[in-house]
């Protein structure tokens, strides 16, 4: 291809809309365009990557025993309601009525219409099993759609279901699913970690995201270096240490050989003091020797969460307890209400009326500092059992740094920067039981089908890829999915003997089925350099003048930026691979 002929309309200076590396560089790349908050349109270069990565998709799927099908993105309201979720989804899902009244949405996600189809064309365990992927547009109305492909409105998935007739074949199903990610992933040329994750709006009883590890990651990931080990934030589970006991991990203070004395509980005056920081240099204490009391609605339940001083609540584990689906702070006024005290003084000492739910690092904790429920007092050296007695204790905090890990014992968690590129889950039987999506046993017996399902967002693919692989100048595409391999450049389009080299490299390694890009434009030597790193193209090969009269031209590896000259005839001859 020319460049010539290409639509690449780069941009020099970073647009003011780019909020992140992989948004600002394929704008100023020309590979995309935004045509509304969090909807976007593909140019030439953006495209074939985006091609490039659907391919391999497909190959893997395929190889892997899925077949593809292509569903409708506009669906019936009434498919929604036999699961519940036209109600549950919320303002993600954008609904439209047509002109008869009747209501649609635009596809989040496919589990109800290909439920539908395995329903009606399933009929026995010998049609078993099943798995139907699709390539396609999907639409979730973000509240705040952000950070160009990462978190758009509209977006290309790979999503396919797995239909099974008993549980060891969907376990094998979704090895099969698990391995094809894996085995796409590699080949996209990305450094990823499969960990285990919340299940979410999609349900079922068990989840994995693929994260694409990277420094501007949105998402926090937590892993064990000795086990191996690793979840997402909403899912990571740790092993917490006591105050002062680091030797001790999630024991009891019951235990024989913990020896503790516990003081008296005191009532202090902490004026002003709300935050847990500005109470702990108040009182001089460190923060981990305070207890948060957070009141909050989960629904139309309203509890009091208590999580340690140095810890943060983790809203999804807190929703999964209660099972609610949302989960909010309350306002001041209705602390107050509940409480008897300002926001910011709330404790469990005394507090009546509503359930008191403990974070399990606070099992371990003692002579503790909680908020009064009183203007501008604080109690210390409070203690479980002896001053309040919580209802719960449960897993309801972020993982952090140090952790131990939750599946061995010497392990520590460490917490890196993710950006989920695909997610796995095991379904069970939450849509086939809902729309009555059986099939016939060997006894002639009415069995629900057991299903999986696993999705690949193709954009954010794309997006990750450059958030991973870039640098100072520009993209450095993994060679896999860059949208060419090489790219020529002609230092003086107007010298005949050396343009003329350029087109005879270009024509012989297009003969071969390399992915050429020829920069044909009259422009300086400088600007071709610029846009050749800006557009991360792998290879890139150099031809002036003075190296075409000695016979060689140069090639440059775009992602280790080593220069190698190169006979012309050993390109020629195919000698030289590139």
């Amino acid at each position: 291809m020319y460049y010539s002929k290409l639509l690449i309309p780069t941009l020099r200076e970073d647009p003011g809309e780019a909020e992140i590396i992989s948004h600002r560089l394929m704008l100023r790349a020309g590979m995309i365009r935004k045509l509304a908050a969090g909807i976007y349109s593909y140019l030439p270069l953006g495209y074939r990557v985006i091609r490039k990565i659907e391919n391999i998709v497909r190959e893997e799927m395929n190889m892997a025993g899925a077949q593809e099908i292509f569903m409708p993105m506009v669906l019936p309201a009434e498919l929604w309601r036999e699961t519940g979720r036209w109600e549950k989804y919320g303002k993600e899902l954008l609904r439209l009525k047509d002109r008869h009244e009747r209501e649609f949405c635009l596809g989040p996600t496919h589990e109800e219409v290909v439920t539908d189809i395995v329903r009606n064309e399933v009929k026995s365990y010998r049609q078993l099993p099943v798995n139907l992927y699709q390539i396609q547009s999907k639409f979730r109305d973000e509240i705040r759609p952000r950070f160009g492909l990462m978190r758009g409105r509209e977006f290309i998935m790979k999503d396919a279901y797995s239909f099974d007739a008993d549980q060891a074949g969907a376990e094998e199903s979704y090895r099969k699913m698990y391995e094809a990610y894996i085995n796409i992933f590699r080949r996209c040329g990305l450094t990823f970690k499969p960990v285990e994750a919340d299940t979410g709006l999609i349900g079922g009883q068990f989840s994995h995201e693929f994260m694409v590890l990277a420094e501007t990651g949105e998402e926090a990931v937590a892993s064990c270096g000795s086990c191996g080990y690793a979840a997402n934030m909403e899912k990571a589970e740790s092993r917490s240490h006591l105050p002062g006991h680091p030797e001790l991990v999630s024991g009891s203070l019951s235990d024989e050989s913990v020896k503790v004395t516990l003081l008296p509980m005191e009532r202090r005056l902490t004026p002003g003091k709300k935050s847990v920081e500005d109470v702990s240099v108040f009182l001089g204490v460190k923060p981990q020797q305070l207890v948060k009391t957070l009141i909050v609605r989960g629904d139309d339940k309203v509890v009091a969460v208590l999580v340690r001083g140095d810890h943060e609540l983790n809203g999804v584990k807190l929703s999964r307890f209660l099972s609610c689906t949302d989960i909010q702070l309350l306002a001041p006024s209705e602390v107050e209400e509940v409480t008897g005290a300002p926001s910011g003084f709330s404790g469990p000492v005394g507090l009546k009326g509503i359930p008191i739910i403990a974070d399990i690092a606070v099992k371990d904790m003692f002579n503790f500092i909680v908020g009064g429920n009183e203007r501008d007092v604080h109690l210390v050296n409070v203690n479980l059992s002896r001053d309040f007695s919580p209802d719960h204790f449960v897993d309801v905090r972020n993982a952090a740094e140090g952790d131990g890990c939750p599946r061995c014992d010497t392990g520590r968690l460490n917490i890196v920067r993710g950006i989920e590129v695909g997610h796995t889950f095991k379904l069970g039987t939450k849509y086939s039981e809902a729309m009555d999506a059986t099939y016939l046993d060997a006894q002639g017996s009415p069995q629900a089908i057991i299903m999986g399902c696993y999705g690949i967002g193709v954009g954010r693919t794309m997006a990750a890829a450059i958030e991973q692989n870039h640098d100072k100048d520009g993209i450095i595409w993994p060679s896999a999915i860059a949208p060419f391999s090489t790219i020529i450049l002609p230092l003086n389009v107007g010298s005949e003997k050396a343009y003329s080299v350029a087109r005879e490299i270009y024509n012989k390694l297009t003969e071969q089925g390399t992915d050429v890009l020829l920069d044909d434009r009259d422009e300086r030597a400088g600007v071709k350099f610029k846009d050749a790193d800006l557009l991360g193209i792998p290879c890139q090969i150099v031809v002036g003048d003075k190296g075409v009269n000695r016979g060689v031209v140069e090639v440059k590896d775009r992602a280790t930026k080593r220069v190698k000259e190169v006979p012309i005839e050993d390109l020629l001859t195919l000698k030289f691979q590139i």
